[in-house]
């Protein structure tokens, strides 16, 4: 094993948190390594920007359910990092729901960024619904996963307000300069203990 922490990244979608990450490694503020990143969508953005970092990648099986891997498919993920001596596991945009096989194969060592101050507005869309619900402000938090959808416990979080006028479209985008800050941080400080 090398000095530094092995993360596996896993996403779905563009990748810019993931883009955060290798670039505070890159910069010296995280000091761990990206060995892997895999996705569940083939065409995911996330896998061109790990290839342009020069890192490896891998496309999880096809799955039948909308939110989750197949137990087949999940089990095949962990089996993939075990293969590539992965030490922590890092959602970055991971649009499946965790399940068993990779919660007691990284007990503790799943770590997520959600958009929005858990425990309030858990699930998908979490901007949205805060603009619904009138809240002042709103954020994002690094956790722990766990069996229960955004309910692991909280590493840190970042607050965002809700301005006048804000669309979905511009308080996600303010959540996100957020998300690309706290998220190295809060990973460094789980990896520095």
């Amino acid at each position: 094993m090398s000095a530094l922490p092995r993360l596996a990244v896993l996403g779905s979608g563009k990748g810019s948190n993931f883009v955060a990450l290798q670039e505070a490694i890159l910069a010296g503020k995280l000091r761990a390594q990206i060995v892997l990143v895999a996705s569940d969508m083939a065409d995911a953005v996330i896998l061109s920007r790990a290839l342009g970092f020069g890192l490896p990648t891998a496309t999880l099986p096809p799955s039948p359910f909308r939110t989750k891997l197949s137990p087949e498919g999940e089990i095949a993920l962990v089996e993939l990092l075990k293969e590539n001596d992965i030490e922590w596991v890092v959602l970055a945009g991971y649009m499946r729901v965790v399940k068993e096989p990779l919660l007691k194969a990284f007990p503790q060592r799943i770590i997520n960024i959600h958009p929005s101050l858990l425990p309030a507005f858990k699930g998908l869309k979490a901007w949205e619904q805060a603009l619904a619900a009138g809240v002042a402000e709103t954020g994002c938090t690094v956790h722990y996963v766990n069996q229960d959808i955004d309910a692991g416990e909280i590493i840190g979080q970042q607050r965002v307000p809700v301005l006048p006028g804000d669309t979905a479209e511009s308080l996600h985008a303010r959540i996100q300069v957020a998300e690309h800050e706290l998220y190295p941080a809060a990973l460094a400080k789980v990896l520095s203990r």
